[in-house]
């Protein structure tokens, strides 16, 4: 765990200042993955260390949302050796599009950067089972929640933490006049 924050701090990928997460939600500190994935041994540690906390199990395929899981779940898929597909949103729903296909029963792990209410992951797990899939598990880098998000499928994350978050209505930090940024990938609910 160290050592991943470690790699967070030294890549600048952890920032404190007063964030507005991919959720909508407020918090204190902000999770840019983007940095902490950009060199390629550092992705290809970190998707080893999630295969490697699913030794003996078997998976036909990792998926991931797009665009935060996406550099992580291949990195995953292969370290383990499945193929790799991802969902997006489409006119704000999450699909499973591009030519990507599911199999009946399929047998997948769905990889994130970031979970911190599980947003994400839920609808990139509903898109897939609407297609017939057998989600089996989550994973993440990171996990803000401390344990507290529920994705609906058994889930692992390399470092948790305990990282408050609050609805724009009851943050701290804009009753104290502190500005707000955003430098997530969309925009606020």
């Amino acid at each position: 765990m160290d050592q991943i924050l470690d790699r967070f701090k030294e890549t600048n990928a952890l920032l404190a200042g007063h964030f507005v997460l991919s959720s909508g939600l407020h918090s204190s500190k902000y999770l840019q993955c983007a940095l902490a994935l950009q060199m390629p041994s550092d992705a290809a540690e970190f998707g080893r260390a999630i295969a490697e906390r699913f030794a003996g199990q078997h998976f036909d395929s990792v998926a991931s949302p797009a665009i935060g899981g996406l550099v992580i779940g291949f990195a995953t898929a292969q370290a383990l050796g499945v193929r790799f597909i991802w969902t997006e949103r489409q006119d704000g729903v999450m699909t499973v599009r591009r030519g990507f296909t599911v199999e009946p029963g399929e047998r997948i792990l769905v990889v994130e950067d970031v979970i911190t209410t599980g947003g994400s992951t839920r609808e990139c797990i509903a898109a897939l089972e609407n297609q017939g899939a057998n989600v089996v598990a989550a994973a993440s880098i990171i996990d803000r929640s401390n344990g507290a998000a529920d994705v609906g499928v058994p889930r692992i994350s390399l470092v948790s933490l305990d990282v408050p978050s609050y609805s724009p209505d009851e943050c701290p930090l804009c009753a104290a006049g502190i500005e707000a940024v955003k430098p997530g990938s969309r925009a606020s609910k």
